[in-house]
């Protein structure tokens, strides 16, 4: 993706926060060069370290694609809200000729992917899953996956995806000056739609505060 000097990510303390906050995202597998698009595949996942875990059932077309490339990419983005153009114009200005515009963020994760298998390797798949459990829903108890569902997890495969690579875009008015971007801010808290709140906070954060 294309990012402009004013929206690239401060760094590891800006982006990794983000991915943590939307572990849902698409995992695209280019797969061979035979194949004449990749696989992209919608999933939840949760990033640790410098790995991303996540499992799919023993079907995916996903596995066939890992088997010809391991290559992979995680793009993960959200906090997106619609601003219209009267919103760029303040003061004097006129709203007629304003430039509407989407504010959003989006870390792109690329690494090699290592598929596990609790057929050639138990508990490999059932340690994913107790990963998942204990990020996604920490205060829910649940069975340990290893023996409640020992039976099922034949047809499941996980993967380890070890991240080489990290490209993060923060598109939230930085080509505007702050007076601007502060009033798009109050603007998003008013209108209070999906994504906004959000998209506000990210603002001011940019800001500086």
């Amino acid at each position: 993706m294309f990012i402009a000097p004013v929206d690239a990510t401060s760094g590891e303390g800006e982006w990794r926060p983000f991915v943590e906050d939307h572990s849902f995202g698409h995992l695209v597998v280019p797969g061979g060069p035979r194949r004449d698009l990749p696989v992209v595949v919608p999933t939840q996942f949760v990033l640790t370290g410098a790995a991303v875990w996540l499992h799919f059932v023993r079907a995916n077309p996903v596995f066939a694609a890992l088997a010809e490339n391991p290559r992979v990419l995680l793009s993960v983005a959200g906090d997106w809200a619609y601003i219209p153009s009267s919103w760029k114009a303040i003061g004097d200005e006129d709203p007629v000729l304003g430039i509407p515009t989407t504010y959003y963020g989006a870390v792109q994760l690329v690494g090699t992917a290592t598929v596990h298998d609790e057929r050639r390797v138990p508990g490999s798949v059932a340690a994913i899953l107790r990963r998942q459990l204990a990020a996604l829903q920490p205060d829910v108890e649940v069975a340990d996956p290893g023996e409640a569902h020992a039976a099922k997890l034949a047809g499941i495969l996980g993967i380890e995806i070890h991240v080489e690579q990290v490209t993060a875009k923060f598109k939230y008015g930085g080509n505007v000056d702050e007076v601007h971007r502060r009033a798009v801010a109050d603007r998003l808290v008013r209108r209070g739609g999906p994504g906004d709140d959000a998209a506000a906070a990210h603002v001011v954060r940019r800001i500086g505060g």
